[in-house]
C-alpha cells in the first residue's frame, strides 16, 4: 500500500469496525480511487459483418476484451459519426444503430444494450476547451462502435459513449483536440478510436473480400504508416495528404483515417505501441489495429 492510499486507510478507521484487515482497507480505498491510467485502442472495424461473422479478427478483439483492465466506462471515436461541431452521446440508453444496407437480416438483428453515461458525456465537454462540445440526445451507437465493442465486452455492461469527428476541421485540429481529453484515462474511461488505416471502398476486391489480399498502394502505405506509428512520427501521419499517391489511394476521404490520430495523440512519452490484426482484405482495406499503454 503506497502513503497515500495508508493515509486514506487511516481516516477511515473511525468509520469501520476493528476486524477489518489492512488488506480490506487497501481494497475499499482502491475502489474509491480512479483506476490505474487506461491503454487506448484503434480498432480496425472493416466489414459490418465483423459483429456477427468468426474470424481472426474478432477473437483478438475478444482475447484483447480479456485481457484489458476492465473499464469504468467507454469513451469511443467511431469514423460513422461525422458532424459540423463536436458531440458526444449524453443519454443514459443509447439505441443500437444500423447504419448500413445490403446485409443479412442477422446483423441488423444484432443490438449492443450498454448503458450511456451522461456525466462522462459531462465531464468530457467540461474538459474539452479548443471547441464548445454538444450533448447529443439523439445518435447513439453505431456500428463503427458496437461492431467491434461487442467483441471486447459481450456482456454489454459497461457504459459507452461516442465522440464525433467534426468534418469542418483538419487533421491536426483533431490531433490537438484528441490530448485535451487524455485525462479520461487517469479515470478508468477507455478511449477507443475506430476505422481503418486504409479505406478505399471504390476500389475493393469484392472477389476477394473474405481473402487477405492488399493492391501494391495499399501495402506501401500501410507499411508506411506503421513505421510513422512505431517511430513516434506523428507529424507524418498528421500530415497525410503530403505523403504521395499510395496515401491518396489509401485515404480517399478521412473519417476511417481520423479515429488513428485521436488515438496517437493520447500516446505519452513512456508508453508503447502493439500493432495486431495487421492484415489487409479485398485489396483496399487493412484491419491493422494498435493498442498503447505504459510500458
Amino acid at each position: 500500500m503506497d502513503r497515500k492510499k495508508f493515509l486514506k486507510s487511516l481516516a477511515l478507521l473511525p468509520l469501520i469496525g476493528s476486524s477489518m484487515t489492512l488488506k480490506d482497507l487497501d481494497k475499499m480505498t482502491s475502489t474509491m480511487n480512479n483506476t490505474g491510467k487506461m491503454p487506448v485502442l484503434f480498432l480496425g472495424h472493416g466489414s459490418p459483418m465483423n459483429a456477427i461473422e468468426e474470424n481472426e479478427f474478432v477473437r483478438n478483439f475478444r482475447k484483447l476484451g480479456q485481457e484489458l483492465t476492465r473499464p469504468n466506462a467507454i469513451l469511443c471515436i467511431s469514423a460513422h459519426w461525422e458532424t459540423r461541431g463536436t458531440y458526444v452521446t449524453a443519454m443514459q440508453n443509447p439505441p443500437t444503430i444500423h447504419d448500413f444496407g445490403g446485409f443479412p437480416q442477422a446483423l441488423f438483428d444484432v443490438e449492443y444494450p450498454a448503458p450511456g453515461s451522461p456525466e462522462l458525456a459531462q465531464e468530457t465537454k467540461n474538459i474539452i476547451t479548443k471547441t464548445e462540445v454538444g450533448l447529443d440526445e439523439k445518435w447513439g451507437l453505431d456500428h463503427g462502435a458496437w461492431s467491434v465493442i461487442k467483441h471486447l465486452y459481450p456482456n454489454a455492461d459497461i457504459p459507452v459513449i461516442q465522440m464525433s469527428i467534426d468534418y469542418t476541421q483538419s487533421p491536426k485540429y483533431h490531433y490537438e483536440l484528441a490530448k485535451q481529453i487524455n485525462k479520461l484515462r487517469h479515470k478508468g474511461v477507455l478511449i477507443v478510436g475506430s476505422g481503418n488505416m486504409v479505406h478505399n471502398l471504390r476500389m475493393v476486391a469484392w472477389n476477394k473480400l473474405n481473402e487477405e489480399y492488399a493492391y501494391d498502394w495499399a501495402t506501401e502505405a500501410n507499411e508506411k504508416m506503421k513505421s510513422f506509428i512505431l517511430n513516434n512520427n506523428h507529424n507524418s501521419l498528421i500530415n497525410f495528404r503530403s505523403q504521395g499517391k499510395a496515401f491518396d489511394l489509401a485515404i480517399p476521404t478521412p473519417e476511417h483515417y481520423l479515429p488513428l490520430l485521436y488515438a496517437l495523440a493520447l500516446k505519452e512519452e513512456d508508453e508503447k505501441v502493439t500493432l495486431f490484426n495487421d492484415k489487409p482484405v479485398a485489396g483496399s482495406l487493412t484491419m491493422t489495429s494498435l493498442k498503447i499503454d505504459a510500458l
